[in-house]
């Protein structure tokens, strides 16, 4: 590991409380105490399961009387199929809490787990529309403690969480204001042995959440400035996290701008989740690497109404050139990090156009985005992103 003395650390409870700074995976323990859990089921991916990140959490969860528990049944793209899974876990184990660990997948799934343990609703009716999140019992949603491994994704501090329907490939974005989770641990030292390839696609996902929020018409200026600061923050850190896995500064910088990306985006998203999300469903992409593939495309199909937003967001990131200055800085960062060129170099054929442009109008998204989605454009944007 390298000095801990350049990573900052701080206690923040904005929006929910975190204990931010390197080794502070040690506080585990305390964290279940705080959110009064003494039987946590850890909810992971199979990758992560039996990686020394996990051990190491395991085994102070061990020493402290507080088990061993863990489910890793978790798809990168989780559906119902692990969430009844890990259900069934948490009852088996008579577990009380719920420790979501690792990436957007592990951190969505554990907080689902702990939303519908013990709801006589199903999941499907608690999607993010209007009040639908009033069906559940509130009183029965188990304390959630997070603990990303990635610095992208933002789950930790978000109160929603999403899951595929295996039956239709469409995600769905699950919303209650309780499953924000009571602590988050945010410990830069779990990110170091991220891939490079993770490194590059998760903290694109930050820098898409901080942009599309930043242009997002709504009025919401408490996101916008925490937007653009996280833009500036995966700017100036995402290449030497990249380069150099091992830099704990540039490591706490990522995953403090990807909990920033997370909170601004309750001003919203717009046309590049839009994309993602059913080509994610389809094809299984890497749900950041995606977002930063459709970006560039998107940026143009969206410059009628965000040219002045993104002259002065360039401004003050310190990128030369107003909106193409600040186009051709996003190309250079894309082609800097090894991401796919476009959708084909990404894997995925061009076919179904037609029926991803259908999920795209449907998807929450696309409410926020700066240029209304229409089913003609939007089929010309996914034409462009091959």
């Amino acid at each position: 590991m390298s000095s801990q003395a350049a990573s900052p650390r701080a206690n923040w409870s904005y929006p929910t409380a975190i204990r931010f700074g390197a080794g502070r995976i040690s506080e585990l323990a305390e964290a279940c105490a705080a959110a009064g859990i003494t039987k946590p089921l850890l909810v992971t991916d199979r990758g992560l399961a039996n990686l020394p990140v996990t051990r190491t959490a395991v085994s102070i969860l061990s020493a402290n009387g507080l088990g061993e528990a863990v489910f890793c049944e978790v798809d990168p793209n989780p559906n119902e199929a692990n969430l009844a899974a890990g259900i069934a876990a948490f009852h088996a184990g008579g577990h009380d809490g719920v420790i979501a660990f690792g990436g957007g997948s592990g951190l969505d799934l554990g907080k689902l787990i702990a939303l519908m343990a013990d709801q006589t609703v199903s999941v499907w009716d608690l999607e993010d529309i209007g009040d639908w999140w009033t069906r559940a019992d509130a009183s029965k949603i188990a304390p959630i403690i997070a603990v990303p491994t990635t610095a992208g994704t933002g789950s930790e501090v978000g109160r929603a969480g999403v899951i595929t329907n295996s039956a239709t490939q469409v995600k769905k974005i699950i919303f209650h204001p309780k499953i924000l989770p009571a602590v988050t641990i945010c410990d830069p030292e779990l990110t170091v042995s991220m891939p490079r390839s993770i490194t590059a696609g998760t903290g694109m996902d930050a820098f898409a959440h901080c942009l599309e929020a930043y242009c997002s018409p709504f009025f919401h200026p408490m996101s916008a400035g925490i937007a653009l600061e996280g833009m500036r923050l995966v700017k100036e850190n995402l290449p030497t996290a990249y380069n150099d896995g091992a830099n704990i500064e540039a490591r706490a910088n990522m995953m403090a701008a990807a909990a920033m990306g997370a909170v601004a985006f309750q001003k919203g998203l717009g046309a590049i989740h839009s994309l993602s999300h059913p080509i994610g469903a389809h094809y299984h992409t890497h749900h950041g690497t995606t977002n930063a593939v459709v970006m560039l495309p998107v940026l143009a199909f969206n410059r009628p109404a965000i040219e002045e937003k993104i002259e002065r967001a360039a401004a003050y990131l310190g990128i030369a050139g107003g909106f193409d200055g600040f186009v051709e800085f996003v190309r250079g960062m894309i082609a800097d990090l090894g991401i796919p060129a476009n959708l084909t170099a990404l894997g995925v054929p061009k076919e179904n156009l037609e029926q991803l442009t259908e999920m795209a109008l449907a998807d929450p998204s696309t409410g926020g985005n700066p240029v209304e989605m229409t089913r003609e454009n939007t089929l010309a944007l996914f034409e462009a992103c091959f």
